[in-house]
């Protein structure tokens, strides 16, 4: 009797998680439904996901290759499925082959992994994957992502030399303990700007993905009436279009079965 318990849990925090995005939203002067809420369900059972799509979502996001290809073929085909993190340029094939709707790649963080990804758009015959730059905004060496120096440079080899690929955006992690919380929101508003000066794009044809179970309200939100202030003249807001929430919704992970990707 315990797991449906849990389960009631889940699709309550998931309708909870979904109103705080609509206010943040609101509370930005942005339409909400630009802002996509990604449910992060590494390490959670494929009964748990489903009660969570049989409550009418239908964006989810995992992070680890062998554990997203097993699950993915026993749900429904019209979940938006979002890869989250760094990719090993040899498991390129096992994801896009064993999760067909796939919609989004979140975590190019150099050429290499484009190119691979490129490529293997290609020789699948798959629609053009939609992909997000990740960006280290808090430098720490340990994680992935580029440095903020050369995003536009990345973004640029994207648009130019992977056809089958679609340059969507970028996306940002910020450290696990919230500090580096709000910098990061700001330092990948900055890149955006840098990017859609480069690419000649709009910053609304470019999604920022930033913002976790944490701190998505803010990422969402615009600056604080102080920031606002502080940065007025260069028009730097927040305004996350794509948050990733796991554990507000499913609850704490079990990562005794972690597997590297």
């Amino acid at each position: 009797m315990a797991a449906p318990a849990v389960e009631g849990v889940a699709v309550t925090a998931l309708r909870s998680v979904l109103l705080r995005v609509r206010q943040a939203a609101e509370r930005a002067g942005t339409q909400p439904e630009r802002a996509r809420v990604v449910a992060v369900s590494k390490t959670k059972p494929v009964s748990l996901i489903r009660q969570i799509y049989d409550a009418g979502h239908r964006c989810f996001g995992e992070n680890y290759v062998q554990e997203f290809v097993q699950k993915a073929p026993q749900l429904p085909e019209d979940i938006e499925w979002h890869f989250i993190g760094h990719l090993q340029s040899n498991k390129v094939k096992t994801l896009l082959g064993g999760v067909p709707n796939l919609g989004f790649f979140e975590g190019v963080d150099n050429e290499k992994i484009a190119n691979h990804l490129d490529r293997a758009v290609s020789s699948l015959g798959r629609n053009p994957l939609k992909i997000f730059v990740q960006v280290n905004t808090s430098g720490e060496p340990s994680k992935s992502g580029i440095d903020p120096s050369g995003c536009v440079r990345l973004a640029e080899h994207v648009k130019s030399h992977c056809p089958h690929l679609e340059f969507s955006g970028l996306m940002t992690i910020g450290m696990p303990d919230y500090t580096s919380t709000p910098e990061n929101f700001r330092t990948l508003s900055k890149c955006r700007v840098e990017v859609c000066k480069a690419l000649g794009m709009t910053e609304d044809q470019c999604e920022l993905s930033m913002g976790m179970s944490g701190d998505f309200e803010q990422a969402v939100s615009n600056t604080s009436r102080k920031s606002r202030s502080r940065f007025k003249s260069s028009r730097i807001e927040m305004g996350s279009t794509n948050v990733r929430i796991g554990s507000t919704i499913f609850g704490p992970r079990d990562y005794s079965k972690k597997q590297p990707n």
